[in-house]
Order: C-alpha cells, then sequence, then structure tokens
C-alpha cells in the first residue's frame, strides 16, 4: 500500500490503537535513518524486536545506550517515544518526538506518535493538526487516516472521524487497524451494522485475532435469543487467542456459572416428572394406591435421564476443551457455582429416590419432595433479588 514516490514511500509505519499504547506494529523500510546498506543499526533493531514482544523497559535501555552515541538516530528517538508512552511518560514521550522531527521534520510514523503523545495530554487541538501532518507527508497512506480517525475522539467531530476511518479503509483494506478504526468511529455514531462487517472483516484477514474474537464473544453474550454453549464456546476461541485477556476470562466463567445455575432447572423438572408418576400429591375423593406400578416409575426414571441428556450433557459436550476444565476449575473455587451444582444433585437424587423406591407412605414422599425442590428455589430467590439491586 505504500505510495509510488520514492521520497515518501521510505517510512516507518507505527500502528497505534486507542486504548494500548503498548499495542504497536512497525513496518521497516530503508530511509534516511539507515545505513548505505539499508540496515539499522543494531541496537536500534534489537529496541525494535523488544517493543514488538513488548519489553519496554528492556527496549529503553537500548535506546538509551544507542542514543548516548548517537544522538541523530531519528528511528531511535521515536521508539523511545514509543516507551515513553507505554509507560504513561507522555511528557517525556513528547520530547522524544520533538527531539526525532528536529533531525527529520517528514518523518511520517514521529507524526503519528506525537499526534498520540499530544491526544493523552489531553491536547486535542494539536493532536489532530500532528495527524493531519502525517497525512500531508504521505497522503495515500492509510495510517496517516487511522491517526486523524483516533484524534478527532477528543474533539467528538464524530462525522470527521467516520469519513477519516472510512478512507483508511479504503487506501488499507487487508490492514486490521483500519477496521478497528472504522468499528470505533462507527460505535461512537451508531452503525452498529457498520461495525459488525468491520468484525468479520478483521477475523476475515486474521481468523485468530483476539480483539475481534472478543467483540463477537461479547455479541453474542448480549444476543437476547444467545445460546449460552456458543456464547462460551466464543470466549474460549477469544481467550485461546489472547490467554492473558482477564475480560475474556471473566465473559467466560460468567457464563459458564450461568450454566451450572441453569443446571437447577433440568432438576426442578426431574422432580416434577417424579411427583406426577409417583402420585405423591393424588387430587379427588379417590386418592389413588401406592406405589405407582414399576413400569411407570422406569419410564419417569427414563424420562429424567433424557432431560439430562438433551440439556446438561449435550450442552456440555459441545463445550471446548478449555471450557470444560473451567466449569470444574471453577466448581473448586466459587462457592455459589459449588453450591448450584449441589443444589441440582440433591434436587436429582430426590427424584430418583422418589420413583425408585416403592414408596408406600404418602407423607414420607411429600416429605422428599420439599426436600427436593426447597433449597434450589430458595437460592434462585435471592439470586434474583441480588441481581435486581445491582440493577
Amino acid at each position: 500500500m505504500w505510495p509510488s514516490s520514492p521520497t515518501r514511500a521510505a517510512r516507518t509505519t507505527i500502528c497505534w490503537p486507542t486504548s494500548r499504547a503498548s499495542a504497536c506494529c512497525e513496518r521497516r523500510e530503508r530511509g534516511p535513518y539507515m545505513s548505505e546498506t539499508g540496515t539499522e543499526h543494531p541496537l536500534t533493531a534489537q529496541a525494535a524486536a523488544l517493543i514488538e514482544l513488548e519489553r519496554f523497559d528492556q527496549a529503553k535501555e537500548l535506546l538509551a545506550r544507542r542514543l548516548a552515541g548517537d544522538p541523530d538516530d531519528v528511528r531511535a528517538w521515536a521508539r523511545l517515544a514509543v516507551c515513553h508512552n507505554h509507560a504513561e511518560d507522555f511528557e517525556d514521550a513528547l520530547h522524544a518526538t520533538q527531539e526525532a522531527l528536529r533531525r527529520a521534520p517528514e518523518d511520517f510514523s514521529t507524526h503519528r506518535i506525537r499526534s498520540y503523545t499530544l491526544r493523552r495530554l489531553g491536547r486535542s487541538d494539536e493532536s489532530v493538526a500532528a495527524a493531519r501532518e502525517a497525512i500531508r507527508i504521505l497522503p495515500d497512506h492509510w495510517a496517516g487516516y487511522v491517526t486523524l480517525s483516533e484524534a478527532l475522539i477528543a474533539q467528538r467531530e464524530w462525522s470527521q472521524m467516520y469519513e477519516a476511518a472510512v478512507t483508511a479503509v479504503r487506501l488499507g483494506p487487508e490492514e486490521i487497524e483500519t477496521h478497528h478504526a472504522l468499528w470505533r468511529a462507527a460505535l461512537v455514531t451508531g452503525r452498529q451494522d457498520v461495525c459488525d462487517q468491520a468484525v468479520r472483516e478483521v477475523l476475515r484477514i486474521d481468523p485468530s485475532n483476539a480483539w475481534a474474537l472478543q467483540q463477537l464473544a461479547t455479541r453474542k453474550a448480549a444476543a437476547k435469543d444467545a445460546k449460552l454453549p456458543e456464547v462460551a464456546q466464543g470466549y474460549a476461541q477469544a481467550l485461546a487467542a489472547a490467554p492473558g485477556n482477564e475480560g475474556l476470562r471473566k465473559g467466560l466463567e460468567g457464563t459458564l456459572f450461568r450454566m451450572v445455575r441453569g443446571t437447577r432447572w433440568l432438576a426442578l423438572l426431574c422432580l416434577l416428572i417424579a411427583v406426577l408418576t409417583a402420585r405423591v400429591f393424588p387430587t379427588g375423593d379417590d386418592p389413588t394406591a401406592l406405589p405407582a406400578p414399576l413400569g411407570t416409575r422406569l419410564y419417569a426414571l427414563a424420562l429424567m435421564g433424557v432431560v439430562w441428556a438433551l440439556g446438561a450433557w449435550r450442552a456440555y459436550r459441545k463445550l471446548p476443551q478449555g471450557a470444560k476444565l473451567g466449569v470444574w476449575s471453577l466448581v473448586r473455587r466459587e462457592f455459589w457455582v459449588k453450591l448450584s451444582l449441589y443444589e441440582a444433585v440433591w434436587c436429582t437424587l430426590c427424584a430418583v429416590l422418589i420413583v425408585i423406591v416403592p414408596w408406600t407412605d404418602r407423607v414420607l414422599l411429600q416429605v422428599l419432595t420439599h426436600a427436593g425442590w426447597v433449597p434450589p428455589l430458595i437460592t434462585i430467590w435471592f439470586e434474583r433479588a441480588a441481581l435486581r439491586e445491582a440493577r
């Protein structure tokens, strides 16, 4: 996507997402800061590799050594600004960009970094000006328009922000960062269809992209007709791409908790089947004799197995292996998850005892029935009350 101009093509692009200054990607091309052979100084190149690995403190040390030996290394100054931005030392980052631009006023990537730094310092007008300067230097490159779209956030210029993002996508349709910028712009302008399309495009380019998978999982979870196994699968896929993401981990654990809580309703359904089969609460003047026929009771037992197979085992079987392990990890760690599972098991056990044993005393049957349904329903009532208060 680089423009054809030989004087402008030799630039470095650093892609900043709005949320994290640490997540940058660099594309190194030969430029005036490189040697005649087209290679960077080893310390500057090593620092770039460390930045890619998000080891910013080590990169900063190498860049300090490099600049002590050669203060005219523009790339070293630019990358030092990257490190300062990650540490939120924005004044130091701004100083580093000034040093770089004093030596190379037309450096495209430095203007982009400067725009980000000024935005974090609350100097929105200067941030937009720096982004426009980057576009002036490389008017046909997508990265400048991404920077401009981000800079316009602080000014609440939503229409201009959206237009800049659309231009970025037009110039760089195969770049993840352009679709990310369009997603942000569409989000603030209320264009959910464009947001969904941007996420799909990112997944087309990179099917394992953690951000896009997270958005997809969150979208599924918010849907009214969301199926918990599918939501859990979406979170598990996103978590596989970004294992350290706490938001994804909490989303997966919350979904698994809801699945475990849902097993109590299956247990209550089994209890209802048992109560009807065993004639626990007869109606009319002529109570039905006890015990119920063996065939009827065995049929009820088989029906309970079908309920659990269709309701719980089938959903659990579809979960990825990591999510399955997460269920048991939650059961071991979280009291409320453990309580929900115990209540489901207890309620089902009561239902099984009701139909297996040939009871002749209806009072014992009724005691067993109440012992089965009271604990889970009380817990469900308290949970819903807590949710209403939280809202």
